[in-house]
């Protein structure tokens, strides 16, 4: 075994762990009031109320970043156009699309889900026509795709494997969605 890997574990499990715990006191004040169960009688069992918001959120609601970390995260992924285009790769060589998103965003200290499927479902909803450079923008339905805005009508994403990291205007594309992180 490389002499890194333990390495690598531990450090993916601290930042998964603490991207977890973030989201987790996110949600926490909102429903700490809620939270608090009556008192159970002595002679009855003990039973842990799970409260609502806390079970499996249909979409994990963040804190929007600031605009200079979308507009760095923007400027990560520009910086890797012609990059190849590689089916599951998270870079810094070569991406998928939600790879090249991840990875941009990542390096401008906002943690995304690895999916772009994923990824419908984090930040905050935004219309077509309100997008604003650095939101991310979810294609096809289901949603299989994923690129981030640039302005113009123009994302920069990875494509497919018959193209490199390039930028595309968004109107020859099936747009499903739209999402500011």
């Amino acid at each position: 075994m490389p002499s890194y890997l333990p390495a690598l574990v531990t450090r993916t499990a601290v930042v998964a762990t603490t991207t977890a715990t973030v989201a987790l006191v996110a949600l926490l004040p909102a429903t700490a009031a809620a939270a608090t169960p009556p008192p159970a009688p002595a002679s009855s069992p003990v039973s842990l109320a799970v409260p609502a918001a806390l079970t499996a959120p249909a979409a994990l609601t963040l804190p929007a970043a600031p605009a200079a970390a979308r507009a760095s995260a923007l400027s990560n992924a520009m910086g890797k156009l012609g990059a190849p285009y590689r089916w599951g790769a998270t870079g810094p060589n070569a991406f998928d699309c939600s790879g090249l998103v991840s990875w941009a965003f990542a390096r401008a200290g906002v943690p995304l889900p690895r999916t772009s499927r994923a990824m419908s479902t984090v930040g905050t909803p935004v219309a077509k026509s309100d997008l604003r450079p650095g939101d991310l923008v979810l294609f096809y339905r289901p949603v299989s795709h994923v690129g981030i805005y640039i302005g113009d009508g123009k994302i920069v994403h990875a494509s497919n494997r018959k193209s490199p990291v390039k930028v595309s205007d968004m109107r020859y594309m099936p747009f499903n969605s739209a999402r500011r992180v």
